[in-house]
């Protein structure tokens, strides 16, 4: 069946079948020469002019699709603020689908009452066939955020979220393969000291970076470090502008299956795993990042990039492991990728 969408499409073809038939009938006919090549002139100005506005058409539609696509992003993804309380954040998505601005990656970070909630996850699969998962996650973090006293409790109001809309999806679409629609999820709660309690549903575990120590008189060398000799003040310390700074792991325990592979046990629990100090950044991403190759098949060094640019602001962060990423594969990626940065900039 030929939707109402799909009727302007079917007519331009329909009248360039009709000027290419006519164009043939006319050279096929003996004994008119010259009266056909002029019929022929006339009928290729048609079909030069009907091209010329199909042409136009589909820019137009691919504008408005775009236009969609981008306040599609802005109402799943809102502009994170300039700062929450006392955390700077920045972020950033990319999508792997050609033509789309938005994907299946989700994050969010909020302060409520138990302190700063952060959530990033990557929903199976990619571009807009996820959008409807991801909001449907989102929208349920949103809510138990505010509401639930524990990170459990969040993750639970997911995973309820997760299994009414496959459901919703399964009823309208039966041929839709929502079977194997999971998500990845990392939840944190960042505490007023600086103490993280996290629980993790089968995503990456974001880096920690922070300032290496220093010994006074001298400068140290290694992963991230500003090249010797750095600039030193007057008592012969390293200008903290250009201290070496150190790129670590973070891990919290025991990682639980994706939600919607399994059920959320019954005794979860999150679980402390680190400070975010004074002057310290946490980077968390989804796998789309560490995942991404180059054309040799070479990973991206996420860790050595976070190295280089951990001496910017969070908004240049994201920028330089962004203009990183594309360059390393070229502009051609194979998942969406979600980057989200949180510097502690408290006293």
């Amino acid at each position: 069946m030929i939707t109402r969408g799909e009727m302007p499409l079917v007519r331009r073809v329909c009248v360039l079948a009709w000027a290419g038939a006519a164009v043939s009938w006319e050279l096929s006919t003996p004994g008119r020469l010259v009266p056909s090549l002029a019929t022929c002139a006339a009928f290729l100005l048609l079909a030069t002019g009907c091209a010329l506005y199909i042409r136009r058409e589909l820019l137009a539609e691919l504008r408005r699709s775009q236009e969609i696509a981008g306040a599609a992003q802005r109402a799943l993804l809102g502009p994170l603020p300039g700062r929450i309380d006392g955390l700077m954040p920045a972020a950033a998505q990319l999508s792997a689908s050609r033509g789309a601005a938005v994907g299946g990656d989700l994050y969010e970070a909020v302060p409520t009452a138990y302190g700063i909630r952060v959530v990033i996850g990557d929903v199976r699969g990619h571009g807009l066939p996820a959008l409807g998962t991801a909001a449907a996650v989102l929208g349920a973090f949103r809510e138990g955020a505010y509401d639930e006293p524990s990170l459990d409790g969040v993750l639970r109001r997911m995973e309820r979220a997760l299994g009414r809309h496959v459901r919703d999806r399964a009823r309208a679409d039966p041929r839709s393969p929502v079977a194997e629609e999971f998500v990845t999820v990392l939840l944190l709660q960042i505490a007023r000291d600086g103490t993280l309690l996290a629980l993790n549903a089968g995503h990456p575990w974001p880096y920690l970076i922070r300032p290496a120590p220093v010994p006074e008189h001298c400068t140290v060398r290694g992963r991230g470090a500003a090249p010797d000799p750095a600039p030193q003040s007057p008592a012969g310390l390293v200008h903290p502008t250009q201290r070496p700074t150190q790129v670590l792991p973070l891990v919290g325990g025991e990682t639980l299956p994706p939600l919607g592979v399994v059920s959320v046990p019954a005794d979860v629990r999150p679980r402390a795993c680190g400070e975010l100090r004074p002057g310290e950044t946490l980077f968390l991403y989804t796998d789309g990042a560490e995942d991404a190759r180059d054309r040799a098949g070479r990973f991206f060094d996420l860790a050595g990039v976070l190295a280089r640019e951990a001496a910017a602001t969070p908004a240049r962060l994201v920028a330089g492991v962004h203009a990183a990423l594309l360059r390393h594969t070229g502009g051609r990626l194979a998942d969406d990728v979600a980057l989200l940065v949180l510097r502690n900039d408290r006293s």
